[in-house]
């Protein structure tokens, strides 16, 4: 059974930093992708980033690039995301995701956390 639980969220500052972990469980496959979305009230499910596991190679989606890092610790099966100069629109509860390939398609990916909730705010 795949299990994905994420954690690390808080409430930080404008300008701020937070790394958000998604420790994995059940994952048998050798080669697959970790994506982190996120969400909100006002707005659908939106991918974020995504890292293939056996690669590390990572894609982001254009309003986090230079801001958020994806990265894997394979030994500890746990994916982060590393997200600095924090924005107030970046306010959401973020979800770790397992799928087949980086899309940008919430429903093409297969398992997911609950998420933990990010607030940036002063």
């Amino acid at each position: 059974q795949v299990q994905l639980q994420e954690s690390g969220g808080g409430l930080v500052q404008p300008g701020g930093s937070l790394r958000l972990s998604c420790a994995a469980s059940g994952l048998t496959f050798g080669t697959y992708y970790m994506g982190w979305f996120r969400q909100t009230p006002e707005k659908e499910r939106e991918f974020v980033a995504a890292i293939s596991w056996s690669s590390g190679v990572a894609l982001y989606t254009d309003s986090v690039k230079g801001r958020f890092t994806i990265s894997r610790d394979d030994a500890k099966n746990t994916v982060y995301l590393q997200m600095n100069s924090l924005k107030p629109d970046d306010t959401a509860v973020y979800s770790c995701a397992e799928g087949s390939s980086p899309t940008y398609y919430p429903p093409a990916w297969h398992y997911w956390g609950k998420g933990t909730l990010v607030t940036v705010s002063s």
